[in-house]
């Protein structure tokens, strides 16, 4: 990298506020929230959204490769992934979340209990709303989990958090913009 590049990048980071917390905890659940400020207008950080193919990580996919992701961006769709199967079998798939609000440009909500949330008794809801904010988008992630889990909270919540934060990284960064990667939580 050349130093002007490492100057600008380093620019960029100190510019670009980015928050990702875990904001509420009760002993039925918690609450998770993500932002950040994206260099690329709502309606192109909404294209990079729907394609969770080339933000999200495959480390935090079932079949191990995020190609298998697909966002299907409209009520009744699903955040959902393709799981190979040995040849003559029918494909296996997941479905990550259930759209459930979709207003393009502005606002995308699912509801899901991701990785390994989704075999508990929980209900859980993200929403992603896009902001125009001067020449880019401010982007923002809201978790609310709720229910019945065999886990705590106070000991699972930290691990969603830093799971989340960096698909919320991921997704600012194929859009454009900067994110800090949040702190690593202790398990």
């Amino acid at each position: 990298m050349r130093p002007a590049s490492i100057l600008l990048a380093a620019a960029l980071l100190a510019s670009t506020p980015a928050r990702a917390e875990v904001i509420e905890q009760a002993d039925n659940g918690f609450v998770i929230h993500h932002e950040g400020d994206v260099a690329a207008t709502p309606a192109q950080v909404w294209t990079t959204l729907i394609a969770p193919q080339g933000w999200w990580s495959k480390a935090h996919t079932y079949s191990g490769d995020a190609a298998n992701l697909y966002i299907d961006s409209q009520s009744t769709g699903c955040f959902c992934e393709k799981i190979p199967a040995p040849e003559g079998q029918r494909m296996g798939s997941v479905e990550h979340g259930r759209i459930v609000n979709v207003q393009p440009g502005r606002m995308l909500r699912m509801s899901g209990a991701f990785g390994p949330l989704q075999g508990e008794a929980l209900a859980a809801t993200l929403t992603i709303t896009l902001k125009p904010e001067g020449e880019g988008t401010k982007l923002s992630w809201d978790y609310v989990v709720g229910g019945y889990m065999r886990m705590k909270p106070a000991d699972i919540a930290p691990m969603v958090d830093k799971v989340l934060g960096e698909q919320f990284a991921g997704l600012v960064a194929k859009a454009g913009g900067v994110a800090a990667m949040p702190e690593a939580a202790a398990p």
